[in-house]
């Protein structure tokens, strides 16, 4: 009989466990399909007395991941401790000892995944990462493998599942984004601490890994743009609806035929109704990827989670045992391309919706109006909403106009000047106002 390959698990938090339950449950029909006979052999976690929600054998156990890495019979190591400073030794520790690696550790992809790319290319072992990006949707293997002969236009979607609920809360049911961050939190799908949810970097490190893979350039966490959906209210989402717009927090990721240079942000924006994105609701994510030849495709699922997340691990470790057998062929990423410049967001041009406070007195608009045209920026629209009179009797009213394309460094500069203006309450909202492909009608 076949010599079974031998795993290494280290962490055994949510998905950890979903992972070990998923394999001793399905372990014959993975068998099965896979071909190819294995077994864990060891679970490394950092509290041996801490309970769990599984059963494991004895001996199983322990609480020093080296004891993976120097274990001889352990051919596979899985990732899923979560954190950066000891997942990157521990994966770092695996490559050099030339064993293959699978994690879900996107904040580790995003701060040292061109140095691991690099180190995986060197040594000749993958490192397999399916889960960092999307959960359970199958989108890096999509693009590795279905997707390999396009050259990417876009990808651009939504891929954090907390925030999006949040947002549909506050859309479908009118309540506050604390209202709405509060019901997250009660139903498990906010942590305690929501805040790289909330502002924007949970997002940001998936759409980080997407753009390295797309266009096999590495880069840091400084190339990328992030403002997060903490000052979204629910006077926005009434103004998107007479608009028709919905809003969402948007990864953006777009190659510039003419310059070769990246766009990349994640933003709050306004998406037009009928686009299938508008449409994504609650936890779900979906990533719409744009090829040359292809065109434009649409990834759906739940992006987190105890069991989709596994599922795609799960998935990594299957491809990581086939491609054991064939070394020289195996398809962990490696950066296979020049370093492309990455646009300033000062450079990204889209229409926007800007919303003021505004005192109720004759001659705002006209002022703020005047301060946009002298900045070349147009005007397509404005509205405007009664507000409520403060401590001194001043009644504050919501203006909004919506902007034709410009720069946004250009708007920046408006914005600046107009916040010396009397009787405008300084930093407005600002979302921008996205062009996108695919629509649902």
């Amino acid at each position: 009989m076949e010599k079974p390959l031998q795993l290494g698990l280290a962490g055994l938090g949510t998905v950890g466990t979903g992972v070990y339950e998923t394999i001793s449950r399905n372990h014959a029909i993975l068998e099965a399909r896979a071909q190819i006979p294995f077994a864990i052999r060891k679970v490394a976690v950092r509290d041996l007395s801490r309970p769990r929600d599984v059963e494991l054998p004895p001996g199983l156990l322990t609480d020093n991941w080296r004891d993976l890495v120097d274990d001889p019979e352990i051919d596979i190591i899985i990732e899923l401790i979560g954190g950066i400073t000891e997942a990157y030794q521990l994966v770092k520790a695996a490559l050099q000892a030339r064993k293959p690696v699978v994690t879900g550790n996107k904040a580790l992809l995003a701060e040292y995944g061109s140095e691991l790319f690099q180190l995986s290319a060197s040594m000749g072992v993958p490192l397999y990462f399916e889960a960092s990006a999307g959960g359970g949707i199958p989108i890096i293997q999509s693009m590795q493998n279905s997707l390999i002969c396009n050259h990417i236009k876009s990808i651009i979607g939504i891929i954090n599942g907390t925030s999006n609920y949040i947002l549909s809360s506050m859309e479908h049911e009118g309540v506050s984004f604390e209202t709405a961050l509060a019901r997250a939190q009660q139903l498990g799908f906010a942590e305690a601490d929501p805040t790289l949810d909330i502002n924007g970097w949970d997002a940001a490190h998936k759409a980080l890994i997407l753009t390295m893979l797309a266009y096999g350039t590495p880069l840091t966490n400084d190339k990328i743009y992030v403002s997060g959906i903490q000052r979204v209210q629910q006077v926005d989402f009434e103004f998107a609806r007479k608009l028709g717009y919905n809003i969402k927090l948007l990864v953006v990721i777009r190659h510039h035929d003419d310059t070769d240079a990246l766009e990349l942000r994640v933003q709050p924006s306004f998406i037009p109704n009928d686009h299938i994105l508008a449409s994504v609701d609650g936890v779900f994510n979906a990533i719409a990827v744009d090829g040359d030849i292809v065109g434009e495709t649409l990834f759906y699922g739940r992006g987190a989670g105890k069991n989709p997340t596994a599922s795609a691990v799960i998935a990594d470790v299957i491809t990581a045992m086939r491609e054991s057998l064939h070394p020289e062929h195996h398809t962990g990423f490696h950066p296979y391309d020049k370093e492309r410049r990455v646009l300033n967001i000062n450079e990204t041009v889209t229409p926007c919706y800007v919303r003021f406070r505004v005192a109720d007195r004759p001659g705002t608009i006209a002022e703020i109006a005047s301060s946009l045209a002298w900045h070349k920026i147009g005007i397509s629209a404005t509205s405007s909403t009664k507000g409520a009179p403060d401590e001194h009797g001043t009644m504050w009213n919501d203006l909004v106009f919506i902007l034709h394309s410009c720069p946004w460094g250009q708007l920046q500069a408006a914005l600046a000047e107009i916040a010396q203006f009397a009787d405008i309450a300084p930093s407005p909202t600002v979302f921008r106002i996205e062009k996108l492909g695919i629509s649902s009608t």
